[in-house]
């Protein structure tokens, strides 16, 4: 009986802990007003991409990891389809990464950038 459960149990927290591994961040994308809307408080990262851009892409792994590893929020910012944000935050190539802290830019990074760059831009405003 209790061997049965122990062996149970022990099988039911490996899978857990796979479906842990399993988990795919999903980083969201948003319009002109999420993205006002969203920003007041604490740390965001911005991610100001294009659906083309070859950087893009390898950078949002690159982003998919940095969420993993800190509680900041990301946001994606399709550069195509937001033309009055890249106006307002002087946005003028992809991909952009700008770091706001309570709704004010704090840093901003043009390219495509490795985890350990942007994890220590955000620990410096943290």
């Amino acid at each position: 009986g209790s061997e049965v459960i122990a062996v149970f149990n022990r099988y039911s927290s490996q899978i857990q802990n796979k479906e842990r591994e399993r988990k795919i961040v999903v980083i969201k994308e948003v319009n002109t007003a999420e993205f006002k809307e969203t920003m007041p408080q604490g740390l965001t990262l911005a991610d100001f991409y294009s659906p083309t851009c070859g950087p893009c892409k390898m950078l949002a792994f690159v982003l998919q990891d940095v969420d993993k590893s800190t509680d900041i929020q990301i946001l994606k910012v399709n550069y195509d389809e937001n033309p009055d944000l890249l106006a307002e935050h002087n946005v003028t190539g992809y991909p952009t990464l700008i770091l706001f802290k309570d709704g004010v830019e704090v840093e901003r990074k043009s390219g495509l950038q490795q985890k350990p760059v942007i994890i220590k831009m955000i620990q410096a405003h943290a």
